[in-house]
């Protein structure tokens, strides 16, 4: 695979970021949800959500994107 752009690694940090709050938002809201057929599309989209984010992680752990050094 090529080398991103810093652009395009920016774009990926803030989709990664926008899944993730996304992902938080819905499971926060979902406890309150009481009808049985909003509560199923619900989860479903917090399956989905969780799906992408590791797809994201996997993308960027698979390329390099991100080097993470020892702390001393």
């Amino acid at each position: 695979m090529r080398e991103l752009t810093p652009s395009e690694i920016i774009s990926l940090r803030d989709l990664l970021q926008m899944e993730v709050i996304g992902m938080m938002t819905a499971q926060a809201m979902d406890r309150f949800i009481k009808d049985p057929e909003l509560k199923n599309l619900s989860e479903s989209g917090i399956q989905a959500a969780k799906a992408r984010i590791a797809e994201l992680q996997r993308f960027i752990r698979e390329n390099n994107i991100v080097s993470v050094e020892e702390v001393h």
